[in-house]
């Protein structure tokens, strides 16, 4: 049996990108549809990458494609709120990273929800995995654990 699962604290994580929730992420039940947190974690990692000056979504040679992705959630989101998404990077090999991000309700210590996703870096054209880039490389770099 795995052991469950547990809120992150904000320590956790390594940068910080807000997200405002929108009216039509809320489900039947007045709370944040549990699909939409991927679109959150989505949007926290490619914001980060695009800010970084590590991702170019419309001319550049290497995309990265979420080959995995995972989400714990510990208490409900709603419209309208805004959401702190915490990120940091697990796990870096040649072609591919495993980001852990954390969602937080607007000021909260502990997450709302948490997960990651793995993005596999592959040549736009050919959809063939390529060693990470040297400006995602940079931006990694911000996002890795303090050793």
């Amino acid at each position: 049996m795995t052991a469950r699962a547990s809120p992150r604290h904000r320590s956790h994580y390594r940068h910080f990108t807000s997200i405002d929730t929108r009216w039509m992420d809320n489900d039947v039940y007045g709370h944040v549809n549990n699909v939409v947190y991927y679109s959150y974690f989505d949007t926290a990692v490619n914001r980060t990458l695009i800010h970084a000056g590590a991702l170019d979504i419309h001319e550049g040679a290497v995309i990265g494609l979420v080959v995995e992705n995972q989400c714990h959630y510990f208490a409900p989101l709603a419209f309208p709120q805004r959401v702190e998404a915490g990120l940091r990077v697990a796990h870096q090999g040649r072609s591919s990273v495993r980001y852990e991000v954390g969602l937080f309700a607007d000021g909260a210590d502990t997450t709302a929800a948490a997960g990651h996703l793995v993005h596999v870096y592959v040549d736009r054209s050919t959809r063939r995995p390529v060693a990470l880039p040297d400006a995602l490389l940079r931006a990694l770099q911000d996002l890795s654990p303090i050793a």
